[in-house]
């Protein structure tokens, strides 16, 4: 296997993944948690030669793990040939580098491992510099390793030692100049987007955004409104970048629908810009559709995890959430769910099926009902040469009665409160207190 000229061994993408849980975790945590990791591990195509949990009364400064379970895993570790170990846990420096030489072989944590994954999956050019961002801090306080990112072929960002050992390190000096320049650089971007949302503001339909952790069904789902073909594959960080096409509610109004990064837990906090980056249509939309895994035995914690990112994110807490359970072929009919309820005022949620259908139509109705919910008549006094703010509430209202006047045309149009809002930012103009009906 060849890399950037370079002869790669295959050992080199063999990982041993080390799952540690608490003394107090149940078991079946204890094998989610497993499974994760795994599934990580396997979402920058490595394979996985062999995978363990480990139950840990206290962490140890130095390696993390005990002196006698280092030492077992070490044997281990030459015996699977492999050249990567992925531990599921947060190590410090000094306990990476530790395990590294006790292993004989490369040692990535989770916040380095989800990083890798962003780095190869990341397509905007703001993501990409959000994401090499996150992992020059991340390395920064590490040991000095190969500057992978500045010749390579494959995504990522290095951890994985990519084309081999004999590229050129990294120093602190030169990590920091290049961190000051993405810093220049995406503040540059920011700027740019501040104004792309400015501009969105006066958009013509409402924004339906999918969140949810990751792997939920979030994609097929997307794909199933709106007859895209967006990759939906049972794989953690299918999607990265984010996706929107326009749908058609059963009011027959128009909708855009917008297909997100999955949240994770434990995220690494080098990554949350990266996420503020890529999430930036959620903070603009109408309502929030949360995607739940009802198969997943956290389901609770899953929920949570994606919550409390969301707060982290959105500035607006009024924005609604529309809880969704999805994967409901693989449930029995009689099993009873409770996650989905937000509160009292939350009606439950929605129980459908991405892959088959079933309860997509349910769905819709439930979104267009929301969004049609606080629908009013409002009148406006619009000049009767804009035809543009005539047309506008044409298309997005259902316009009750015509008055023409001199030089302005009195019209009564029943209006979304998003819709009212858009078309006072995009024209300027104010309602009538007046009523045309009665």
């Amino acid at each position: 296997m060849k890399a950037n000229g370079h002869e790669v061994s295959r050992d080199a993408m063999r990982a041993f993944v080390i799952s540690p849980f608490d003394s107090n975790a149940a078991a079946p945590e204890a094998d989610r948690r497993l499974e994760e990791a795994i599934g990580l591990a396997e979402a920058i195509d490595l394979v996985v030669a062999s995978s363990r949990s480990v139950k840990l009364s206290r962490i140890r400064p130095a390696t993390y793990f005990g002196s006698g379970f280092t030492e077992s895993q070490a044997k281990l570790v030459k015996d699977l040939k492999v050249g990567l170990v992925i531990v599921d846990a947060a190590l410090s420096p000094v306990q990476q580098r530790n395990l590294e030489l006790a292993w004989h072989c490369k040692v990535l944590d989770r916040a380095a491992l989800i990083i890798e994954i962003f780095g190869a999956r990341a397509r905007t050019h703001e993501g990409r510099l959000q994401v090499e961002l996150a992992a020059l801090r991340y390395q920064r306080s590490r040991l000095v390793r190969s500057w992978t990112h500045l010749e390579r072929q494959r995504g990522g960002y290095g951890f994985l030692g990519g084309p081999g050992e004999g590229q050129l390190e990294i120093d602190r000096r030169l990590t920091d100049q290049r961190i000051s320049k993405l810093e220049t650089e995406i503040d540059g971007v920011r700027r740019t987007r501040l104004l792309h949302r400015k501009s969105r503001r006066n958009r013509a339909y409402p924004t339906l955004a999918l969140v949810g952790y990751t792997n939920a069904g979030k994609s097929t789902l997307f794909n199933r409104l709106t007859g895209a073909a967006v990759m939906a594959k049972d794989m953690l960080f299918a999607t990265l970048d984010p996706t929107m096409r326009a749908i058609e509610l059963p009011s027959g109004e128009t909708a855009i629908l917008c297909d997100t990064v999955g949240f994770i837990t434990d995220l690494p906090t080098e990554l949350v810009a990266a996420f503020r980056a890529t999430l930036e249509e959620v903070t603009e939309a109408d309502l929030i559709i949360h995607v739940q895994d009802m198969t997943a035995v956290d389901l609770a914690d899953q929920k949570r995890t994606v919550l409390e990112i969301i707060e982290s994110i959105i500035e607006d807490a009024a924005i609604e959430i529309i809880d969704v359970l999805n994967k409901a072929d693989l449930v029995e009919k009689d099993v009873n769910f409770d996650f989905g309820h937000g509160g009292n005022n939350n009606p439950p949620a929605v129980q459908i099926s991405a892959l088959s259908g079933q309860g997509c139509e349910v769905l819709l109705e439930r979104l267009d009902k929301r969004l049609n919910a606080d629908r009013r008549p409002i009148s406006y006094r619009v000049p009767s040469e804009n035809g543009a703010a005539l047309a506008w509430l044409h298309s997005h209202g259902k316009v009750l009665k015509n008055l023409a006047e001199e030089r302005e045309m009195l019209i009564e149009v029943v209006l979304s409160p998003s819709n009212v809002g858009r078309f006072a930012r995009r024209f300027d103009l104010q309602p009538e207190e007046i009523a045309l009906s009665h």
